[in-house]
Order: structure tokens, then sequence, then C-alpha cells
């Protein structure tokens, strides 16, 4: 890896040796969210930026097809959820008629509307960015060429340059696939149709989100998972999703893969070792892959792992003294929240900073329902990194909100080392997981103990004081307790 950046100011910078003299010259390639939490920081620290984007729109996956629309998307499955399946007595379930193309049409106006204020906005507001439309390639490690729509070439060299080009849908190799008009994330997250029998291909946090929300919007779902629902987390956590998913009516398939996939021009046929499966449309959601392999990287001598995705350090580093590389097409965690804090600590970097990315205890959240918040350990992990655990599941039984709320599903669990009692890590599967678990993070982060933890004040009737009663449990049966009692 590159030595490590000294110096805070601009004559320190050097590329290659040499001395620089006025204003620092950086390029970034891709205009998503780590592009441009860099860009605005570096604008800050006195650079002049040039950004570089070779498709249609700027803002990259979260706010065009990610994030932002999947969580609209998400919302609205639930609302229709509930007017059929909450626990309400006196309150008439109802089974709604869901209008796709109305509620796309919403959804579209939101992301255009996020997309205006949260990145066009910017690029008008900020005259030391500059954006250069086209396809970048390295010529040498400090020259990009950029090849424009209307087949012109520009050539950008620049002092310091990021690379934040994202990710795209990964597609496994299964015979006949490619030859058909599957969809990924994309193309069912833009649908103005319900399918009526969807068979989606993976058991990671795309595929059960988007499985989910087409469940609950009405049609027939099959989820096909290579080994098991979210098989990086505690097991229990993926064993409680397929639960749900089967109590909502959806067919799981565990430790499924389809031998061969055709299509008929009306439907799909996938062969599996069970037998047959046709169904109206076809979602692949097996993972993403680095977009780099079109940056010609190895004419800059940036090195690249599994994938191709970049291998950097804590620094955003790569293997080129001067060149940096931030978010999903990176050996970093695939979240916007990691790639905008990685750009932004690029550019720190980039303009003679020295910040650096600690995930010890970075947040992850899947949004189905119930959802799945984490951080840390799990105790498998704490276990295979030779750190002796203790640990103590909450059923939700045991949470006040929960019963309030008719809806028990899921647990809590807390991982603690087992001389100190110090917080490593929590798994929740719950309503609201995503609020509940930064309050597990900023434990991590501080190194409380399960005493500590045990010992704040909540806020009684949240699900957040689960986490009080999870930690309770280590010495005492919380069953046994009065309400809100410490």
């Amino acid at each position: 890896m590159a030595p490590e950046s000294r110096g805070h100011g601009l004559s320190s910078l050097n590329g290659e040796g040499k001395a620089m003299s006025g204003q620092l010259k950086i390029a970034i390639v891709g205009t998503g969210s780590g592009a441009f939490a860099a860009a605005i920081k570096a604008v800050e620290g006195g650079a002049r930026v040039t950004l570089i984007e070779g498709g249609d729109v700027i803002g990259g996956t979260c706010v065009n097809v990610g994030c932002v629309p999947s969580k609209i998307m998400i919302r609205a499955a639930h609302i229709a959820h509930l007017q059929a399946h909450h626990g309400f007595e006196g309150i008439p379930l109802h089974q709604p008629n869901i209008d796709r193309a109305a509620l796309f049409k919403q959804q579209k106006a939101r992301v255009e509307e996020l997309r205006r204020a949260k990145y066009e906005s910017i690029l008008e507001s900020r005259p030391g960015i500059n954006l250069l439309r086209g396809w970048a390639r390295f010529q040498d490690a400090h020259t990009l060429v950029v090849s424009q729509s209307d087949g012109s070439e520009k050539t950008v060299t620049a002092d310091r340059i990021l690379i934040a080009t994202g990710a795209r849908p990964a597609i496994p190799a299964v015979p006949g696939l490619k030859a058909t008009p599957y969809w990924t994330s994309t193309e069912a997250l833009m649908a103005e149709q319900i399918p009526g029998h969807l068979v989606v291909i993976g058991g990671s946090v795309v595929a059960l989100e988007l499985a989910q929300a087409y469940l609950r919007f009405g049609a027939k779902v099959t989820v096909m998972a290579r080994s098991v629902f979210l098989s990086k987390e505690d097991p229990a956590i993926g064993e409680g999703l397929v639960k749900v998913f089967e109590e909502e009516g959806a067919q799981v398939l565990l430790h499924t893969l389809p031998d061969s996939v055709t299509h008929d021009g009306e439907q799909f046929s996938l062969t599996t070792r069970t037998g047959e499966i046709r169904c109206d449309r076809l979602l692949v959601a097996t993972g993403r892959q680095p977009n780099t392999d079109r940056l010609d990287l190895e004419k800059a001598g940036v090195v690249t792992g599994r994938r191709g995705a970049i291998i950097i350090d804590d620094h955003m580093r790569t293997s080129v003294e001067h060149i940096y590389a931030a978010g999903d097409c990176t050996d970093q965690p695939q979240y916007v929240y990691v790639a905008a804090a990685a750009g932004t600590r690029a550019a720190i970097n980039m303009t003679g900073g020295n910040a650096a990315l600690d995930l010890a205890a970075m947040p992850a959240v899947v949004f189905t329902d119930p959802a799945v918040g984490t951080v840390g350990l799990t105790e498998q992990q704490a276990n295979d990194q030779g750190i002796e655990t203790d640990s103590r599941t909450l059923d939700l039984e045991n949470v006040p909100r929960a019963l309030a709320n008719f809806d028990t599903r899921g647990f809590i669990k807390l991982v603690a080392e087992k001389n100190s009692g110090r917080l490593i890590g929590a798994q929740v599967l719950a309503a609201d997981a995503g609020e509940v678990i930064q309050t597990a993070v900023l434990a991590v982060r501080n190194r409380m103990t399960v005493e500590d933890l045990a010992s704040q004040l909540f806020p009684y009737l949240t699900m957040v004081e689960g986490l009080k009663l999870c930690a309770q449990t280590f010495h005492k049966d919380v069953s046994q307790l009065s309400c809100c009692a410490s």
C-alpha cells in the first residue's frame, strides 16, 4: 500500500516526488454519493475538481436505482400489508387494490426531486466543481482519457485521482439465463405492473427486500437462495426471515439455484433439482460487481482483488500513491454511508490531511419486515477470532412495545467479550431494527459493557428499550421485573 499521507497544506503535496505549484487538480471518476462527498470536501480544501460521469444521469446508484426508490417501494408495500394483516380488533381488514403505475409515478417524482436537490443543484452552486460527461479510462497514472458521446476524446491530467465508479448487478453463470429478459433490481424498481408470479434468485439484502415488497403487492413469489437467507449474519436471523416469508405466502427454496433458464416469449422456465418452475418475471439479485473493468487500471498500476474490486487501505489509498478509491468499486462494504464517509476522508487526504475510516462499529440494515439491524461481531465471528464470548437473546415477547404493537416477531441478541463484559456485537430482527441498531452502534463504538447499557435510561414503550432489557438478561430474569424496572 501507499505510504501514509503527511503534511496539512497544499504546498506540502507532491506527486511522484515532484513539487507542485498552483491550485491542486483532482479528478473524480463517478458522480455517486462517494464522489460528491469527496468533491465538496476537496473544494473546501482549496482544490479544483473535475467530476467525470459516463451515464445519462448523475447521482449514482443510491438516489436513482437503489436506496431511495427501493425504500419508497418497500414503504408502500408495508402500508398495503398493514391494511390486510394488522393485529388490531375493531379495525376491519381490507385487501387494497394496488395501482403500481401510480406508485411508480410518485416514486419517480421523488427520485427526481432528490437528485435535483442533492446532486444537480450542488454542481450549480459550486463553481470549483466541473462536470465532464463521458467514460473515463487511464492512459497513465496521472492521465485519464474521457470518451464522449459524440465520439470525441478529452484528456484530463490531475495531481490526485479518486475512483468512485460504484457497482452493478452481478449475474451468475446459469445456462440460458443471459439470453432471457430477466430483471435486475433496476428493472424491478421501475416496473409499472405487478407480475402474477415472480421468482427471485438470491438470498441477500436486495433479493429479500424486493421479494417481500412484491409479495405484499399481491404477486406470487418464489425465492431461490444459493445457501440460506443472509448467510453472512447470525443464522437465527435468516431462519427468522424464512419463517416470516413463508407465513406471508412465499415459497422459499434454500440451497437451490436453477440448473438452466429459458424464456418462450411469455414465461420463464427454470429447471431445478426438484422440478420445473414457471413464472412471469425473474429477478436476479445475487450480489454486485465493481464497475472497474473499463478503466484500464493496469495502465495506472492500481491493484484489484475479487471481481475487480479496488484494494484500498483505511485512508482510501490504492497501490498508487496519488490515486484513491471509495465506495462500491472498492473492497469496502457496499453501503452508501460507507461510500460517503470514504469519499470525505479521501478528499481530506488528497488535500494534505490524514483521515482514516474505522469500520469496527459499522451499522448494517436490511429493510425487510421485520427489519434486520446489525453491528460488530456475531458470536461465531468473535469465536473465530479467538474471542471468548458471552451472549444473550431476548425474544420480542419480552419487549413491551412489541406487545403493544401486537407484533412480537423477532429477537434482540447481544454479544459480549466474556471477561470484560464489553459489548462487541448486536443482532436485531424486529420492526424498526434500523432505528434500534444505532444505539447499539454507539455502545460498541464507546466500548460500553452490557452493565453500562443495562443501567442507561431508555424511554418506555419504545423498541430500542429492548436493548436495555436484553442487556439486563446477562444478570437477571427480565420476565420477573415490573414495567420500567432497572
